[in-house]
């Protein structure tokens, strides 16, 4: 399953987002990236695809630009005010599972979004320390993006969860006994026996 889950939205800075994509696949493999539109096999539920890989995740990586905080409808509703929106539902389900998020801004002048601006539900998104990938500098933005991602993924590999039973040295089959025998003559005493040994007079 994939280690990252790459939240956007679709017509937010699309060629940056296409950037950060291939940079993170050919430094980490495409295998670990999750990308809906490239993850998702036709005819598979996309939906239910979606809501367990935000939640099975190791790392989702929101890419946050320029339009992704005021997109709205063709009604005029801001998308990120409706309950079924996919990326409030996408960082909504990340968030409760206690996976790791990290906000990546797009460009050089995009911002984090305050609080306020946010849903209740992922409020939380304005709280957390962001990346950011700068357009003037792109190539470096890049490289300094996977080298981020890379150390947060080996921070998950050095610390795991232990589960009952797991993490501990199984105990060690106790070493047989033997058993010897000790023919004693004119009433003497028969020795005493190493620690793995038991004497019996005959």
């Amino acid at each position: 399953m994939p280690r990252i889950f790459l939240s956007f939205r679709k017509p937010d800075s699309r060629w940056m987002r296409n950037r950060v994509y291939r940079a993170l696949s050919d430094r980490l493999g495409a295998d670990e990236i999750f990308k809906s539109g490239r993850s998702i096999p036709p005819g598979a539920d996309f939906a239910e695809i979606l809501r367990r890989q935000a939640a099975e995740c190791e790392l989702m990586c929101v890419l946050i630009g320029p339009g992704w905080l005021d997109a709205r409808s063709e009604d005029g509703v801001r998308l990120l005010d409706r309950a079924h929106d996919w990326v409030r539902l996408e960082i909504a389900t990340a968030l409760r599972a206690g996976n790791r998020v990290v906000p990546v801004l797009l460009g050089d002048a995009t911002m984090l979004p305050d609080a306020s601006a946010l849903p209740a539900e992922i409020a939380e998104l304005a709280r957390l320390q962001f990346l950011r990938v700068p357009e003037t500098h792109l190539p470096d933005g890049l490289e300094h993006l996977g080298d981020a991602v890379t150390a947060l993924l080996s921070d998950t590999d050095t610390d795991p969860a232990v589960e009952p039973g797991h993490g501990t040295e199984p105990a060690a089959d106790p070493e047989p006994s033997i058993t010897m025998t000790a023919h004693v003559s004119g009433g003497g005493s028969a020795y005493q026996a190493a620690r793995d040994q038991t004497i019996r007079l005959a």
